[in-house]
């Protein structure tokens, strides 16, 4: 199954949380912060506003970090993934 995000939504896949901190201390599940760093899976088409097309500024493959209590969290084929808002995403890392 494909997702296709509507309007200005954006489809994100978590990178790994660190597994570990850099002193070596291995850290459980339970420890480990939500990632806000993600990479852009799908791209909505872009939203109408005053009768004209809003440009997304991201695109398929970009590594981008996202507000941290933003976005909807869905599971599909065992894989988790996060649909925000483009105003959601706060940069691109390059």
């Amino acid at each position: 199954m494909k997702l296709k995000p509507l309007g200005d939504k954006v489809v994100l896949q978590h990178q790994k949380a660190e597994e570990k901190t850099q002193s070596g201390i291995i850290l459980p599940d339970s420890a480990k912060e939500k990632p806000q760093e993600a990479v852009v899976i799908a791209v909505g088409p872009g939203k109408e506003v005053d009768g004209k097309m809003t440009q997304m500024q991201v695109k398929e493959g970009d590594k981008v970090i996202y507000s941290k209590y933003s976005g909807t969290e869905i599971k599909v084929e065992e894989e988790e993934y996060v649909i925000v808002s483009q105003s959601d995403i706060i940069a691109i890392v390059e």
